[in-house]
């Protein structure tokens, strides 16, 4: 039930769980203390803006649905995929409707339109999103494995296997090819 005021405050509390709640698959992994969900939105929102503009998607609107690709998961947590088989939650849409009940409708509906729109797949955007989402998993693997975890493989080949864009396939073969701390060469740390 939308209140009065139409205060999109709970939401903004709400999504802040996603700072603290990690991505449990990672977990699976061996990894002891893997990132979080808003770390990962957030390096998600980068990726996208990255292959937007490489692919010609709105890099503004790849970056809103990657932004709000889980924030569901406040209310059904990171299920692992190994979980879905057994559990059973209810659609993306369906939580996202429950999370923004209470802000002004013109807020609800973007933020309903853009998690529609992620979940159905069918923009370039959303297409784009969806590459970003898997190709920052494969990132995070790479460095996870860079740190020792050496059962990240699986993470790794689902990842790569699952992307669309050319500007996706290519990030993901300079990750595997390179060295997450590469970036600092251009340094001069004397």
């Amino acid at each position: 039930m939308a209140s009065e005021t139409g205060d999109p405050i709970g939401f903004v509390f709400e999504t802040g769980l996603l700072k603290r709640a990690k991505r449990t698959g990672w977990w699976i992994a061996g990894v002891k203390d893997p990132e979080s969900i808003a770390e990962h939105s957030f390096r998600t929102a980068i990726i996208g803006t990255i292959l937007a503009a490489t692919e010609g998607a709105d890099p503004a609107r790849v970056s809103l649905l990657c932004t709000l690709h889980d924030t569901q998961e406040t209310r059904t947590t990171d299920l692992p995929h190994v979980a879905r088989r057994y559990v059973h939650a209810a659609d993306n849409e369906t939580v996202t409707a429950d999370q923004v009940a209470d802000c002004p409708p013109e807020v609800a509906r973007v933020i309903q339109e853009a998690v529609a729109e992620y979940e159905a797949g069918e923009t370039l955007e959303a297409i784009v999103a969806r590459d970003a989402d898997k190709l920052e998993c494969l990132v995070q693997a790479v460095e996870y494995r860079t740190q020792g975890v050496s059962t990240v493989q699986s993470w790794i080949d689902s990842s790569r296997a699952a992307l669309k864009t050319v500007s996706a396939l290519r990030l993901a073969d300079a990750a595997l090819a390179g060295n997450p701390l590469a970036w600092r060469s251009t340094f001069n740390d004397g």
